[in-house]
């Protein structure tokens, strides 16, 4: 058995992140769980990640390239892992160090600066802390911590390996 070229195993990567989306759309319009700041960062990070896994496939570097990718791959997946790590933590804090609620992210984005919006997300909130899905035993958040794990490790290997 041959293993796909480059590009292909791009693509895969990139249709894995716009599945990942399509799921959290409709856990958000179908399913009617709203996603909490933290969850929309994971957002950005799976969709930066999809969108790296895109412009590698069309771009089927031979050479140096493909290391550039490897590592925009492993900054991508690594934010998604951090913030999605961060947000397993919040919600496994015990009930009694959990923060308040807070104002949603558009609120802080429209009424403070960028850096005190994101400090403010991740300090957290009590709705980062709910677990209204899991699958497995396990929360979105931690999905998605699997998911970008596996998507950084595989696009790196994949951008790095010889043709």
């Amino acid at each position: 058995m041959t293993i796909p070229g480059r590009r292909v195993l791009n693509f895969v990567g990139f249709a894995a992140c716009a599945g990942m989306m399509g799921f959290a759309l409709f856990a958000q319009h179908v399913l009617l769980l709203d996603p909490c700041p933290l969850c929309v960062l994971q957002r950005v990070a799976v969709i930066t990640l999809g969108i790296v896994f895109l412009v590698a496939a069309i771009h089927n570097s031979e050479s140096w390239g493909s290391r550039v990718y490897a590592i925009l791959i492993l900054l991508a997946a690594g934010d998604g892992v951090a913030i999605a790590g961060w947000h397993v933590h919040m919600q496994n804090l015990p009930p009694s160090e959990v923060p308040s609620c807070g104002p949603g992210l558009d609120y802080m984005l429209e009424n403070f600066g960028l850096s005190e919006a994101l400090s403010m997300v991740f300090k957290g909130s009590g709705e980062c802390a709910d677990i209204l899905w899991s699958f497995l035993g396990l929360s979105m958040p931690a999905w998605v911590v699997i998911c970008m794990l596996s998507l950084g490790a595989a696009g790196i290997w994949n951008n790095l390996r010889k043709q």
